[in-house]
């Protein structure tokens, strides 16, 4: 089958909407060259870009050598200027949304704008390109059938481990957003709320070039964030695995699990079960150990 591919809407098939429309446009997390051709070709095609910070990606635009009038969306003024550019769309002049880094929304402004502008009848287009929690859980190794997206965590630890608390026995992956100077305390609340065996992964500036990731047990990932003098730079993606499901509910997952640990623990010894049992589950070493244990003298 033939996928149609079109960069901008034909006359005709924009007749019966309004105006312009407002292009979601998403810009790279750090490596330039992932800038999509269509992004590029959207920018240099707008009359207007709406930029969190318009000196930053005034120097992207530059980079591109493109030079187009732009309007500063970000937290603090969104509800004020969705307004200005509802009415560059009216005008039906074109307009792209951008954030610093990433896919527009997703822990960045352009909420507000893209509901005010959907409400409106404007034409709403995503641009797609690079998202870091979607970069970041493709490389981690950890589940993504099921995944829970919670942002930044608060910036005080008793609002951090108020958000933690209820995730405690989510099932899913968790993914977090966290900046260089709280990445510790986070990782140290983590530990507290979630347990310290709980399987981690952590990416640091993906895609630039000092891209690393740390994986382990969130004790592990701590003490080797501690012990890197780089461990506190750079922008984070926090993943933690969800939590198994507790013994003793009638998920089949969990008897399936307790019905692999039965039969290895009637040959061998814990830590080779965990171990095993880890390699055909998927699921942490590190809980499937506690959980043999609890078999075993059950």
């Amino acid at each position: 089958m033939k996928n149609e591919v079109s960069d901008y809407p034909s006359s005709d098939s924009r007749r019966d909407e309004p105006g312009g429309t407002l292009y979601v446009v998403a810009t790279p997390i750090g490596n330039l060259d992932d800038l999509s051709p269509r992004a590029t070709r959207t920018l240099a095609h707008v009359d207007v870009v709406a930029a969190e910070d318009t000196r930053h990606s005034g120097r992207l635009l530059s980079h591109l050598g493109i030079q187009k009038r732009m309007i500063a969306l970000h937290d603090h003024n969104e509800k004020d200027r969705a307004a200005s550019i509802l009415a560059e769309l009216k005008a039906g002049r074109d307009v792209a949304l951008i954030s610093d880094a990433g896919t527009p929304l997703i822990s960045d402004p352009g909420y507000v704008l893209v509901r005010d502008a959907r409400a409106a009848g404007y034409r709403v287009s995503p641009i797609p390109g690079p998202c870091a929690l979607v970069v970041a859980l493709s490389a981690a190794g950890l589940p993504t059938d099921r995944f829970l997206y919670v942002g930044f965590l608060p910036a005080k630890r008793s609002g951090r481990r108020a958000s933690l608390e209820p995730l405690a026995s989510e099932s899913a992956t968790l993914v977090f957003y966290e900046s260089p100077h709280r990445i510790l305390e986070s990782v140290r609340d983590i530990a507290e709320v979630l347990g310290e065996d709980r399987e981690m992964v952590l990416g640091r500036e993906i895609t630039k070039t000092f891209e690393t990731f740390y994986s382990g047990s969130v004790a592990e990932v701590l003490a080797e964030l501690e012990q890197d003098p780089h461990g506190t730079r750079g922008e984070f993606v926090v993943m933690v695995r969800g939590a198994m499901a507790q013994p003793g509910n009638d998920d089949a997952a969990t008897m399936d699990v307790d019905r692999v640990l039965r039969v290895l623990l009637a040959e061998l010894p814990v830590k080779k079960v965990a171990k095993m049992a880890s390699e055909l589950t998927g699921l942490s070493k590190n809980e499937l150990y506690q959980r043999a244990l609890a078999l075993k003298d059950s």
